[in-house]
């Protein structure tokens, strides 16, 4: 095991040092600068605000400092933000979005998995005709629509839910549907197919042949085994939610770190681009570890060596 971690702490870092060098050099090439204007600043602005982030400095120079900083948790200040480092925005961003997202991800496992049990228990049945349509529905229509459809019948139409802001448990309802539905519906029918195949098994017909009880045979056989596709999926779900669906906050006007990494695009903040994405690649890195570690707990079958 603890080979296997420090095997698999060396490939993090290097790939977060691909990812840092990677959005560097694209951020660098795309054409005009933080400082690109619709009314263009006088040069002499320009070459002073250039030597004070010191982006007059050779790429390669930029580059070095860069690095140096981001492995030491210094993304730089921000280019449109006085006085703020990218991340003073992190800290203030992430746990609003860590709010909305992990209760998302408390919905898509709570509803999604038994949603996806109960239908491969009752295939061809009509429980696993109404799943499978919701199921269906819930991965064919994108969030934003389903952000735009709460939006204009529940808060326009009905006057029963906010329509922005994140201030009362009422603002939490339209974000984690719109957040959650998409994964929702994708966990229940990734657990229905697992779960009908694990069911076809010799070792759960035998359990069966024993006279186990069908909950001891679900719950103790047939589940471990059936929510290893699940587990392989949720790790990079829960980074992609924890750290913010950027469409979604930016439609609900939620301070999450979506709101900034938009609102930095459209600003040309480069290192707020930078610190956001570097962020939530290390954190997508991170959650593809931890899902490595749990599955040999569900299946010790698996190994942590080549």
């Amino acid at each position: 095991m603890g080979k296997f971690i420090f095997k698999r702490l060396g490939q993090m870092l290097f790939t977060l040092y691909i990812v840092v060098t990677a959005t560097f050099f694209l951020m660098h090439a795309i054409p005009g600068g933080p400082f690109t204007r619709e009314k263009p600043l006088p040069p002499a602005v320009i070459a002073a605000l250039e030597a004070k982030f010191n982006l007059d400095a050779p790429l390669h120079i930029q580059y070095i400092d860069y690095i140096k900083g981001v492995f030491s948790f210094d993304f730089g200040p921000s280019f449109q933000k006085v006085g703020v480092d990218v991340i003073d925005l992190v800290k203030v961003g992430l746990p609003v979005s860590a709010k909305v997202g992990g209760t998302a991800v408390l919905v898509v496992l709570i509803i999604g998995i038994p949603l996806g049990i109960i239908s491969a228990l009752k295939q061809n049945k009509w429980e696993d005709y109404i799943v499978t349509v919701l199921a269906t529905l819930g991965v064919t229509i994108p969030s934003f629509v389903i952000a735009t459809m709460i939006i204009y019948i529940f808060s326009g139409k009905l006057g029963i839910l906010p329509s922005f802001g994140l201030t009362s448990w009422k603002h939490y309802i339209g974000p984690v549907i719109a957040l959650s539905g998409f994964s929702l519906a994708f966990v229940s029918k990734l657990t229905r197919s697992s779960m009908l195949e694990v069911l076809q098994q010799d070792y759960i017909r035998t359990a069966r042949a024993k006279g186990l009880s069908e909950f001891v045979v679900i719950g103790k056989h047939a589940l471990k085994n059936g929510l290893l596709p699940v587990v392989t999926y949720v790790g990079p779900m829960v980074a992609g939610i924890l750290t913010g669906s950027f469409v979604i906050e930016k439609i609900f006007a939620i301070p999450g770190m979506g709101k900034y990494f938009v609102e930095s695009v459209g600003n040309r903040d480069y290192t707020v681009i930078m610190g956001v994405t570097i962020f939530y690649a290390g954190f997508y890195i991170i959650m593809v570890f931890l899902v490595d570690i749990i599955y040999v707990l569900i299946d010790p079958r698996i190994k942590l060596h080549d």
